[in-house]
């Protein structure tokens, strides 16, 4: 099972010793592909080799660049790891348009539920009014609740005046950890053979992650809440400790309907939903994520 995320913030060479990342900075360490979800690469100074790529291919393993902001800018992802790819392609381009309009429906109702339970877990006011959007909610977000919703919850959670243009820390960590949450769910998109750029809502041509940013919607307040508790902690800029804990996130609980889990599990559990509803199932069997707090994720061993 796939649950560690690497995350390199120093000079350092990644090279492939047989079934195991090396990492070598002043020591060397050693990660099991197999057990890695993510690389993040954080510095000037990393140099990789071709079979570390490969192997990032072969595992399903999501390799995020950063640019000079030090956000990701890039990613790498496994090429047609599924062997049916052509039959998802044409289940995605089939797909009944009522469908994806109810499917939708439901990622907004859940991502406005979890806005709400978020601003409740800080003692903000306005959870009642989120509440009754979501209620309100119907085939397609027609009325555009989501947009409603957003406006009012980022100025209830984060404060009056708050934008999401500002340059400022809680944008720029909201940022991090959005991109980070993307990237993974491409990385999940892929290996179940569904192609990120065609999505249920997002149709830009210009956008690789359409599907990305339909399946991402309830996950963001896991960000949201993280960035609000953490920004009486911080200054104005986003540290390298900040941007570990973000990545940790993934490992952190939400509630699903089969149980607690790890954000990182959620989304196999989300994308594997979301293929039943591609291959003739209805938008009801979609499982979505339930802001629970932020445990961290224990494995049993």
């Amino acid at each position: 099972m796939t649950w560690r995320s690497v995350v390199i913030s120093r000079p350092a060479k990644l090279r492939r010793e047989q079934f195991r990342l090396a990492i070598d900075q002043e020591q060397t360490a050693f990660v099991p592909f197999e057990d890695i979800a993510v690389i993040l690469l954080n510095h000037r100074e990393i140099m990789l080799t071709h079979p570390v790529l490969s192997a990032c291919g072969e595992y399903g393993i999501s390799l995020f660049a950063t640019g000079d902001t030090h956000h990701p800018s890039g990613v790498f992802l496994p090429f047609l790891s599924h062997s049916r790819a052509t039959r998802w392609l044409r289940l995605q381009l089939d797909l009944p348009r009522p469908v994806a309009k109810q499917a939708w429906a439901s990622i907004i109702r859940k991502k406005i539920s979890n806005q709400s339970a978020c601003l409740r877990s800080f003692g903000r006011d306005g959870s009642d009014k989120l509440d009754s959007y979501a209620r309100r909610v119907r085939s397609g977000d027609v009325g555009n609740l989501e947009g409603q919703a957003a406006a009012f919850y980022f100025v209830q959670l984060f404060g009056k005046g708050f934008h999401r243009e500002q340059a400022r820390f809680a944008n720029a960590a909201l940022n991090y950890g959005y991109a980070v949450l993307r990237g993974t769910i491409a990385r999940g998109l892929v290996a179940h053979g569904l192609l990120p750029s065609i999505g249920l809502f997002h149709a830009s041509e210009q956008n690789a992650f359409n599907l990305a940013d339909d399946v991402i919607e309830p996950f963001r307040p896991v960000v949201d809440f993280f960035v609000a508790k953490r920004m009486s902690l911080v200054g104005d800029e986003l540290n390298p400790q900040d941007k570990t804990a973000l990545v940790g996130l993934l490992n952190v609980d939400v509630g699903m309907p089969r149980g607690k889990m790890s954000v990182l599990s959620a989304i196999e559990h989300a994308i594997e939903s979301l293929a039943r509803v591609y291959d003739g199932g209805s938008e009801t069997l979609l499982e979505l994520p339930t802001l629970i707090g932020q445990e961290q994720h224990h494995l049993d061993c």
